[in-house]
């Protein structure tokens, strides 16, 4: 059964992806790419389809409010709107920027819809890829328009991904020792929105994060979650993207989670 918001959405990505970001894949001049943090970079495409898409998003639904990447750079205290009520939308504009900006894929589109603080919609959406997925609280999430199911028979040796590199160094020498005892312990591809739908496709059983802003994590949890999947902290509790802790493992099923975790992190 179509549903007119998840289209909705669907088509303000891919209209951002197709007007704005694809074309200048490749075709940044240096002027087009700047620095807002330490080793965070920000290009003009970030911006404009962050524009693009925040003002379509107002006008799919009148009086909500858009919380952008590129926007709290700019004023950190549209995070309060997190925990507010009424409509709110989450916006990575373009995920995996550094890769974007390298000149590089994967790099995504992501959204995702907040009523009254918790996530009820979410997109995910890789250009060069043509791969769209989307998903409703409590309704299930489609890949490309159809019914995806993450929670599959577990195979022999898992595959996943674990992304090392803002990890604690105990952290990280407890995962990568042990990733002898995972299947296939796998880099991180610098782009949380690929790393979610290589979870719903089984290119991969489960990702493991420690940095968790809500725009790289809200659209891609609830997804898995709709299909069967677990998004979970560290110490077991779910993800919220209001939340202000670190590390996240994501995975295709509560029982990959637990071999995960008893695997790379249970001490």
């Amino acid at each position: 059964m179509a549903d007119p918001l998840l289209d909705d959405v669907a088509a303000l990505l891919r209209e951002a992806a197709a007007e704005v970001v694809v074309p200048l894949f490749r075709r940044l001049d240096p002027s087009d790419i700047s620095e807002k943090a330490p080793g965070e970079v920000v290009t003009v495409a970030d911006r404009e389809a962050e524009k693009l898409i925040s003002e379509g998003l107002r006008r799919l639904r009148p009086g909500s409010v858009v919380v952008g990447e590129e926007a709290v750079a700019e004023d950190p205290d549209l995070l309060r709107h997190l925990r507010g009520t009424g409509d709110v939308w989450l916006v990575d504009p373009v995920d995996g920027t550094s890769n974007f900006a390298a000149g590089k894929r994967p790099f995504a589109l992501m959204a995702a819809l907040l009523t009254d603080g918790v996530p009820v919609a979410s997109w995910v959406y890789d250009p060069l890829a043509d791969t769209m997925a989307a998903g409703r609280l409590d309704a299930g999430a489609t890949l490309d328009g159809t019914p995806v199911r993450t929670d599959r028979p577990t195979p022999d040796a898992l595959r996943g991904t674990a992304m090392t590199k803002f990890l604690p160094g105990d952290v990280r020498r407890d995962v990568e020792a042990g990733g002898r005892r995972i299947g296939e312990l796998l880099p991180g591809q610098h782009c949380a929105g690929r790393e979610y739908l290589d979870v719903l496709t089984g290119a991969q059983q489960f990702v493991l994060f420690w940095r968790t802003l809500p725009w790289d994590h809200t659209p891609g949890t609830l997804l898995v979650r709709e299909a069967g999947g677990v998004a979970r902290r560290f110490d077991g509790t779910d993800y919220h993207p209001a939340d202000e802790g670190r590390g996240l493992l994501v995975a295709a099923s509560p029982e990959i989670w637990d071999d995960v975790y008893a695997a790379l992190l249970a001490r």
